[in-house]
């Protein structure tokens, strides 16, 4: 995935930027960025952070850069912010998104007169270029931000550093949150509502879907209006979003805990501890321990002290192997033990089977797992949820393959629908694989009411298919 932020101040606004992108770390893993803009120009620093944080890569870069704007990300994908010389003029630009039609944008690019792109390795072009690319396209830098949008087929959150000033789009389905906050003589805007809490910012103005704004230190203005429709990820709560954080006015650690209430209401399983798979299952286990009265337990312990990030690395063999081994068991609380664990989600699956297994190792009776969400059906074209390159990919589609072969892909209404037979079936799949003693998805619409907000708002596409 990858987040942003930006601060727009009458004094140098370093140390903000710096601190507010650190704030973002949990979202991406690969690269992170800074430019700033003062009256020497533009000045950019990107760096590898697969092994180690974004604070001990840029420590030393922000001794040297300083200026009153500035923006930057943490980038699961291509290197950014870029400094983009064009007829609108010097600036630098920072994105968060996705674009499943990029070969097709960059040929049209070339029949429009683009010389060239960079080519990145494994030969693939830099998103954040080619958005550059279709903004230039146009006269004034709304109409070319309203263009690329309305060409990507995904979607494009966006912040554009120039010399009078930011501009702050959000995507034009909402997919991804953005949020402005101000304080004396500085405002900024974020993709975490958190971000800037500890440095003096209050929450100013939540960007609507599309929407576009123009920040300087004296305010804001709204230049481009929300669209009507708005899709926002409901993985954003789910597992994405740090806990602190607030979308449409919902906290993510509230959201987490009415998630695993409802999870109990429905489910009357005799066990010794409720637990949830650290982290982003644990505040759904405590709404669940809290409704149920089973005590919350943690029989694994996550070791942080030197594996604190939670995607490293790329390769998904040892990012498994990562997993399995910053989870400490504590065998007191599970041998001999009926345990119901929640996680955020089952994806591939792989994880889950060898923590299962590893519990039952280590002395567990029973193995109870309980997922904060329905069964991901189809891998996500909005966000890169998962790096996923095919549907087969994900455990449950596995699991139909088997039961039908290529019949089963006519009928994944059914595999969605959590009345219907074909999706019983596909769920005692699932857990013969996981090899637990039960295995139970939130339902659509409790995951739904978790959330609080209009279901029509919230993009459900990996569990339904419909955008």
């Amino acid at each position: 995935m990858g987040g942003l932020f930006g601060v727009t101040a009458k004094y140098d606004c370093i140390t903000d930027l710096f601190f507010g992108v650190d704030y973002h770390s949990h979202l991406g893993t690969r690269r992170g960025g800074l430019a700033v803009y003062s009256d020497k120009g533009f000045e950019r620093a990107i760096h590898n952070i697969e092994n180690s944080p974004f604070r001990t890569k840029f420590e030393r870069d922000i001794e040297d850069m300083h200026g009153p704007m500035g923006i930057g990300c943490i980038s699961d994908t291509e290197p950014q912010p870029l400094i983009i010389r064009s007829h609108l003029g010097n600036y630098a630009i920072t994105t968060v998104g996705r674009i499943n039609n990029l070969e097709e944008l960059v040929e049209q690019a070339f029949q429009n007169g683009s010389s060239h792109f960079l080519e990145m390795s494994g030969g693939r072009v830099n998103a954040t270029e080619l958005v550059a690319c279709l903004i230039n396209q146009k006269d004034t830098m709304v109409e070319g931000i309203q263009h690329a949008q309305d060409l990507i087929d995904g979607s494009m959150t966006m912040l554009i550093l120039t010399k009078e000033g930011m501009y702050a789009a959000r995507d034009k389905m909402g997919r991804t949150p953005l949020v402005i906050g101000k304080k004396d003589g500085a405002l900024c805007v974020s993709f975490e509502s958190f971000a800037y809490l500890n440095l003096g910012y209050r929450d100013e103005h939540y960007l609507g879907a599309g929407e576009i704004d123009f920040l300087t230190p004296d305010g804001y203005e709204v230049l481009a209006k929300p669209r009507d429709k708005m899709k926002i990820c409901a993985f954003l709560w789910t597992y994405f979003g740090y806990p602190t954080s607030c979308y449409e006015g919902v906290n993510v650690e509230q959201m987490r805990y009415d998630c695993g209430r409802i999870l109990a209401e429905h489910d009357h399983t005799d066990v010794d501890f409720v637990a949830g798979v650290p982290d982003s299952g644990t505040a759904h286990a405590i709404g669940y321990a809290n409704q149920s009265g089973i005590p919350f337990a943690r029989p694994f312990i996550k070791y942080t002290p030197t594996w604190p990030r939670s995607f490293m690395p790329q390769n998904q063999s040892i990012r498994n192997q990562i997993a399995h081994m910053k989870l400490i068991p504590v065998d007191t609380l599970i041998r001999d033990k009926k345990l119901l664990f929640i996680d955020d989600s089952v994806v591939r699956g792989t994880q889950m089977r060898e923590t299962v297994e590893f519990l039952y190792e280590s002395g567990a009776k029973e193995v109870h797992i309980r997922p904060a969400c329905p069964p991901i059906l189809f891998g996500c074209k909005y966000l890169n949820f998962s790096r996923s390159t095919s549907d087969m990919d994900l455990i449950s589609r596995r699991v139909i393959h088997e039961l039908e072969g290529d019949e089963g892909i006519r009928h994944l209404d059914e595999y969605c629908d959590a009345k219907s037979k074909r999706y019983e079936k596909m769920v005692d799949g699932i857990c013969q694989k996981m090899k637990v003693t039960s295995l139970k998805f939130q339902t659509l619409k409790g995951m739904l009411d978790s959330i609080g907000i209009d279901p029509e708002k919230v993009c459900t596409y990996c569990w339904t298919g419909k955008e």
